[in-house]
């Protein structure tokens, strides 16, 4: 498993010598205006639930999901968490050659690997802004069995168009595509870019509960696949996969639709407003290159000064915390990701960057003079 994802910032607090909850952890993709109002109200009312086994295959929470996404309850699978899923697919699949569009999550390749599979990288380029190109992808697939693409992509945050996945996997009906879409409920009009519906026998699409409505603690997820699959599947899973409160939280969340679109639809508009202003602001005054975004991160090249590492480390003793992009394969120790929070914290990590980087000739000496 990689050392260095996100959401440290109860190791960060210990060398600081101060809470977890002092740490502004701008490392970790979850959004900032969750979890939706009432969810946890419901929660605490529903804890005596954890006294009793939870519904062996969370069929009823599936039944909700599927009515809420016209989906067929018969095509969907749910896990705990869509982590589950990706280290469970290579076996799954029977997975004997792998290819990982580049740069993204890490546990893609841990999930190959622990299946005794090397993957192999088609890694898309800085020039391009990270966007893949269909052509050189669908060159690069010849003799590849099993794709993993991440839409919209971490770090990235590169969001493919939903046709160009579509033609690609018609074009290569022998390749087994794994969409992980965990994202995409960021994105306004979401819904109507996944694959979930696509009807191609060859796809494989993941969706994840955690980020968007911000409940990472409870670990749920879905798998969209055809029924073939989910038949074929469903001997891999162990009974009980999904742990009561997160069932009653899906639950929570596909029944009170009103109050939820309505909570969907604010947080799209905040997002969408403060994640352009903070890339803006932080391009013109600190040199920072931030790539386009369609997820409520950002990706960002430091072109002079300091690495990665001593970044994070001098706005870590600050208090704040963002991922060092360095472990990221086809990344390097220029590359960060801010994860934006509320405006007032990212007002707070504005100013910090402000003081860190403040000139094209200085950036470097004033990281150094931290103490890093």
């Amino acid at each position: 498993m990689i050392s260095g994802h996100g959401g440290n910032s109860r190791e960060l607090a210990a060398e600081l010598g101060c809470s977890a909850e002092e740490i502004t952890d701008m490392s970790s993709n979850l959004n900032p205006f969750g979890p939706p109002p009432g969810l946890l109200a419901h929660l605490r009312e529903r804890l005596g639930e954890i006294a009793s086994l939870p519904e062996v295959e969370a069929r009823s929470m599936i039944r909700d999901f599927a009515g809420v996404h016209d989906l067929d309850p018969g095509q969907i699978m749910a896990g705990n968490g869509s982590t589950q899923f990706i280290h469970a697919l290579p076996e799954m699949l029977g997975t004997r050659r792998a290819l990982i569009v580049a740069p993204t999550y890490a546990d893609y390749a841990d999930g190959c690997r622990k299946a005794g599979i090397e993957p192999e990288y088609f890694l898309t380029y800085e020039k391009d802004s990270f966007h893949p190109d269909p052509d050189r992808l669908s060159r690069a697939l010849y003799g590849v069995d099993t794709v993993f693409f991440c839409n919209p992509n971490n770090p990235t945050g590169v969001l493919t168009q939903k046709s160009e996945l579509e033609d690609l996997a018609r074009d290569h009906p022998e390749v087994r595509f794994v969409i992980d879409e965990s994202y995409l409920p960021f994105v306004p009009g979401g819904e109507d870019k996944s694959l979930s519906k696509a009807g191609l026998p060859n796809i494989v699409c993941l969706n994840s509960m955690s980020k968007f409505f911000r409940i990472p603690g409870l670990r749920v997820g879905f798998l969209i696949a055809s029924r073939q699959m989910i038949r074929a599947w469903a001997l891999h899973m162990q009974p009980w996969a999904v742990n009561s409160l997160a069932q009653e939280a899906v639950r929570y969340l596909m029944q009170h639709r009103p109050g939820i679109q309505a909570f969907v639809r604010r947080t799209r508009r905040d997002m969408e407003e403060e994640r352009e202003a903070c890339a803006q602001r932080l391009a013109a005054r600190t040199g920072l290159r931030v790539f386009p975004s369609a997820a409520y991160f950002l990706l960002a090249r430091i072109e002079n000064g300091p690495g990665s590492g001593q970044l994070c480390r001098a706005l870590g003793r600050e208090r704040i915390l963002i991922r060092d992009c360095a472990n990221f394969k086809g990344l390097s120790e220029r590359f960060i990701r801010i994860s934006l929070k509320r405006p007032q914290e990212n007002q707070a990590l504005l100013k910090a960057l402000f003081r860190l980087l403040p000139g094209e000739t200085s950036r470097e000496s004033a990281v150094m003079g931290q103490g890093a």
